[in-house]
């Protein structure tokens, strides 16, 4: 059982590496492209990260389930609990039903990785440093200029910051109510059921693996922890 464990982890992880650097080489085509403005490049790299998301999905023989729906306007922040590896793939799977045009924020440290940093990096995500009060100045600029020049866009972000290995959320940061503010963007709150860290690492299934997704409504820059929190109440997470 050990062995037939082993195999699998190491089939997934070589699968998952080649199709990672086949996709950066086919992000660096729209990011080192001399012509292309922001929004096809944005446009462009979105869909090839949901082609990424879906090609891992199906190989992991994981299917999304949604309650709620997207809303069809853009300038949205999506605000979104972070548990496990799978879930910018799940979220991704989600907004290419939408054809949705946007970035990840993610944090400085992310982009370091010899594994996935160049990943990262190609297909649009947007860095933040949290520890260099010029880069975050540079960060909420780089935003704010964005979203003038793209005008279908939409950021996604994990508003606790890391993975939350515990039960149910765990405290937020403050970035997504003050990117929010700042742009005056619509925030909604989205929630991924389930152990999905664990469901990864038991991956691929013989059998079709069922990962849902709550979707709600609108919620204010100003109270978005607190009404995250009635929101994940409401739908009885876990």
């Amino acid at each position: 059982m050990l062995k037939n464990f082993g195999l699998k982890n190491i089939g997934k992880f070589i699968f998952m590496v080649k199709l990672g650097l086949k996709y950066v080489h086919i992000f660096k085509k729209t990011f080192f492209h001399p012509f292309i403005t922001l929004k096809p490049a944005y446009e462009e790299l979105s869909k090839e990260r949901q082609n990424y998301s879906k090609e891992v999905l199906n190989f992991l023989n994981l299917e999304v389930k949604v309650h709620g729906s997207l809303p069809c306007e853009n300038r949205i922040l999506y605000a979104i609990n972070h548990r496990s590896l799978l879930d910018i793939m799940i979220m991704e799977s989600i907004f290419a039903k939408k054809n949705k045009n946007g970035a990840w924020i993610a944090k400085q440290e992310l982009f370091e990785s010899a594994i996935y940093g160049k990943f990262f990096e190609y297909s649009g995500c947007i860095r933040v440093d949290l520890d260099n009060k010029r880069g975050l100045l540079s960060f909420f600029k780089r935003i704010k200029k964005t979203f003038k020049k793209v005008d279908n866009m939409n950021l996604y972000m994990f508003p606790e910051g890391e993975r939350f290995k515990g039960e149910g959320i765990t405290s937020f940061q403050s970035g997504a109510s003050k990117i929010a503010k700042a742009n005056k963007l619509t925030i909604i709150p989205i929630y991924i059921t389930g152990k999905n860290e664990k469901i990864f690492e038991n991956a691929p299934y013989k059998e079709k693996m069922t990962i849902e997704v709550h979707i709600g409504e609108a919620v204010k820059s100003e109270t978005l922890e607190e009404e995250y929190t009635e929101f994940y109440k409401s739908i009885g997470g876990n």
